[in-house]
């Protein structure tokens, strides 16, 4: 191979950080609701619970409220799939440096296998580099047993363990998908059982606007944490999706590239 592959981009932040700044931009994005928003607009109520005046016997002082909990596990997720898009992005970034011949005519002996180690290496480790990782191993085997059926079972094993460490990836978010809608309506049962206080058994009228005004905003939870699940979901799937596009490309691009171009010769 003469021609330089390119190298792939600049090593992203560290995946702290990215979290980190997730969670700060969640603070800022609901500073900037609550400076929009006037106490007790529709608005500020809907995506805040932020009350001119608190309700009665309610649990939650503004800031500490349930949407703005949810607010922040949203930007929590967003961090998660931040994470994921520039690994994606690593990834991507690797597919494409020809860092195999990929000439039909070419045929892979013994000779020429490490100087295509030495171009993967430095580019894989445990957790990133798919491609230059496979394609390392594919070499170790076959240096070490002269086996093309030793090389293919090799890379299908890897490829297997490559899917579910990237199935495990993805646990945190969604565990956030569950967690934001579970929240919302822990939020709506404790909004019922405060409307429901507004009822006094002793009383011969009973406050019916109050109590209809109190059970309305106590779905509001459920209805912002829907919302936001929803959101999640649509771009988890949009990230993950490309991810096993990228396992399947690269194991293709393992296989027809270097296994089945290798010789043992006699």
């Amino acid at each position: 191979m003469s021609e330089q592959s390119p190298q792939p981009s600049a090593p992203s932040p560290a995946a702290w950080l990215v979290r980190l700044l997730a969670l700060i931009a969640g603070i800022l994005f609901i500073a900037l609701l609550t400076a929009l928003l006037p106490p007790g607009s529709a608005l500020a109520v809907l995506l805040l619970d932020h009350h001119a005046a608190p309700p009665p016997n309610s649990p939650f002082l503004y800031p500490l409220t349930i949407q703005n909990l949810m607010h922040l596990l949203l930007f929590a997720g967003f961090g998660e799939l931040t994470v994921r898009w520039q690994a994606l992005r690593y990834e991507a970034a690797l597919m494409s440096a020809h860092l195999l011949p990929e000439d039909p005519r070419v045929v892979l002996q013994s000779h020429d296998l490490p100087a295509i180690r030495a171009q993967v290496a430095g580019r894989h480790d445990g957790e990133r580099g798919l491609l230059p990782g496979l394609i390392d191993l594919c070499i170790l085997q076959f240096q070490s047993s002269r086996s093309v059926d030793q090389v293919v079972s090799v890379l299908n094993s890897s490829l297997e363990l490559s899917a579910h460490r990237l199935d495990l990836q993805y646990a945190m978010l969604r565990y956030l998908v569950w967690v934001i809608p579970t929240i919302g309506f822990i939020g709506t049962v404790i909004g019922i059982a405060l409307a429901l206080n507004l009822i006094d058994p002793n009383a011969g009228a009973q406050p019916l606007g109050e109590i209809a005004k109190a059970l309305g905003v106590s779905f509001y939870t459920t209805l912002v944490a829907l919302i936001e699940s929803a959101i999640l979901v649509l771009l988890l799937n949009l990230v993950q999706t490309r991810e096993e596009r990228l396992l399947n490309q690269a194991g293709h691009y393992t296989l027809v590239n270097l296994v089945n171009r290798l010789y043992a010769g006699h």
